[in-house]
């Protein structure tokens, strides 16, 4: 009668735990690396949902161990996110994925039997909250890395990419940064990308900071989330310093995008020359005081793009050669950041070093790009030659030559000990240390620019002499996020997922040793257990005969 109880008793809370898994469901991430955890910005968004988000696959067909591992994982990672909001998926072939723009992937496999597979997948995720959509592109493709990086890159940045989506498709209205013009700012279709590819995710405006007779509202800027300040050739006025320095003060970010050294594109192209000076924009005490200086040198670097250049003798018969530019630098990027964790390498020219000032002040400064281990840096007042093709290597004796940096924390004002400015407009006291806030400075113009060919305006570091595109749009985009992330969605980029490979080599030397092994083993394993029963059973049996 006890074990008819005990039968009941454990029935009942095998079928209260079934009801409870249908109410709440609870799960327990036992991987080391949390690969099956959202973060809690992502929960919070999606909690914040109150409509159905529709999720549509696009990854799907005969796909190899790889896209298969990351199909797995986005389908693991949606299945995650629908425990937090009401969120559908489906696997919708029939979708126009021309009519989206959305380009295909060709992968070339060599079969068992020799021959060449080809296949064309789309590696995307259409989502789609109250009428809006977005679209998720899954494949990071970084330049220079492995098949197998990239889609264990791609699988780390699924969550950012899912959440990031999500995130601009809540928002009502895009938040406004502002491109500050007047100081001798590249003509708007040299950064035409730059604008377009913000505009993604921002209204941007362009303007100069206008100073009238009856004077200056200090909160003139306090209506943008980011100000822009885009390769500036004159000075700035103590007014437009002052009135950035209090923007700041209040918890505006700002992207300074400044060259230390004057010089000319035009003067280089007709006579193969240009002189370089140092360049005064009238913000180096600024600068200086939030623990940053643009040094007045430009970086030369072996790590370079490749430009065409004339080696005939004969001006009839040119032959055009790719030779190094070592002062058109392919920039590292570093994984400390999540601005610029696996992310590419950024095409520059012209670039001046950066250094970090001011000690123990408390501001958290991150490289964010730097150059490589053969580098030189040419002081000012100097000259940039294009005869100068065949560099002394011994000179590039300078490594990792930081070029960009984040700043983070609470900055000191630039005119804390100094009276305001006449023509300002405010009964306020001047600020003298900011709330927390956030910087970045980049030490290069051409990081932000992009060429016209033909009236034809190429991406933002498109390389048209080798027809390579580099990772300047993501760059640009991942800094102004991380500016105006006030949700704390930028971190989910520092998320790692670790790569277990196999070991190719090896794997091939013992296969036959590891087959004979997993064929025999379980077979053993097998007539052991039977061999074991069997005596314990002869054993058993044969007590009691006696």
């Amino acid at each position: 009668m006890k074990g008819y109880w005990k039968a009941i008793l454990v029935l009942g809370l095998c079928g209260a735990l079934l009801a409870l898994s249908h109410i709440r469901r609870v799960r327990w991430d036992l991987t080391d690396d949390r690969h099956y955890s959202l973060s809690e910005a992502t929960k919070t968004l999606l909690k914040q949902t109150d409509a159905p988000i529709e999720v549509t696959l696009l990854l799907d067909g005969d796909l190899n161990a790889g896209f298969t591992r990351l199909k797995k994982a986005t389908e693991e990672l949606l299945e995650e996110m629908s425990v937090y909001s009401d969120l559908r998926t489906s696997k919708d072939l029939a979708v126009s994925k021309d009519s989206l723009g959305l380009r295909p992937i060709v992968i070339h496999e060599r079969e068992q039997n020799g021959k060449t597979a080809q296949t064309t997948i789309y590696p995307y995720a259409l989502i789609s909250y109250k009428g809006r959509g977005a679209v998720v592109t899954l494949l990071k493709n970084t330049r220079g890395l492995s098949g197998e990086e990239n889609l264990n890159n791609s699988i780390e940045q699924l969550e950012y990419a899912f959440a990031e989506a999500l995130h601009r498709l809540q928002q009502t209205e895009l938040p406004r940064i502002a491109i500050i013009e007047g100081h001798g700012e590249p003509d708007e279709r040299y950064v035409w990308d730059l604008e377009q590819t913000l505009s993604q995710y921002f209204y941007v405006d362009r303007g100069a900071i206008v100073i009238p007779e009856q004077g200056v509202d200090v909160h003139l800027l306090d209506g943008y989330k980011a100000i822009i300040i885009a390769n500036p050739q004159t000075a700035f006025s103590d007014i437009e310093r002052f009135i950035i320095d209090q923007y700041i003060m209040r918890g505006g970010t700002v992207l300074w995008v400044v060259n230390g050294v004057r010089f000319s594109n035009d003067v280089l192209q007709s006579d193969g020359f240009t002189p370089i000076i140092p360049l005064d924009l009238g913000i180096t005490d600024m600068l200086f005081r939030y623990g940053i200086r643009v040094n007045p040198a430009l970086v030369q670097d072996l790590q370079c793009l490749t430009i065409p250049v004339n080696v005939s003798d004969d001006p009839e018969t040119p032959n055009l050669q790719p030779l190094p530019w070592t002062y058109a630098p392919l920039l590292l990027t570093s994984n400390s950041s999540p601005i610029t964790r696996n992310t590419g390498q950024v095409m520059s020219t012209f670039v001046s070093p950066i250094d970090a000032v001011g000690g123990e002040d408390g501001i958290d400064k991150r490289v964010l790009l730097a150059t490589s281990t053969a580098t030189r840096v040419t002081a000012t007042p100097g000259e940039v030659n294009l005869n100068d093709l065949q560099p002394d290597l011994e000179a590039f004796r300078y490594q990792y030559v930081p070029v960009a940096v984040s700043l983070e924390g609470t900055f000191n004002s630039a005119f804390a000990h100094r009276m305001m400015p006449d023509s300002i407009v405010s009964d306020e006291p001047i600020r003298k240390q900011s709330v927390a806030t956030r910087q970045v400075v980049i030490g290069s113009g051409s990081i932000i620019m992009n060429e016209v060919e033909r009236n034809q305006v190429l991406p933002m570091g498109y390389d048209r002499y080798n027809q390579i595109q580099f990772s300047n749009r993501d760059f640009i985009a991942n800094v102004l996020l991380w500016l105006t992330d006030s949700e704390g969605l930028i971190q989910l980029r520092e998320k790692t997922v670790a790569l277990r490979l196999l070991n190719d080599k090896r794997a091939h030397d013992e296969r036959a040793r590891v087959q004979t092994i997993s064929t025999i083993s379980p077979i053993a394993i097998l007539v052991l257990i039977g061999g074991v029963i069997w005596i314990i059973r002869k054993r058993k049996y044969a007590s009691k005969k006696v």
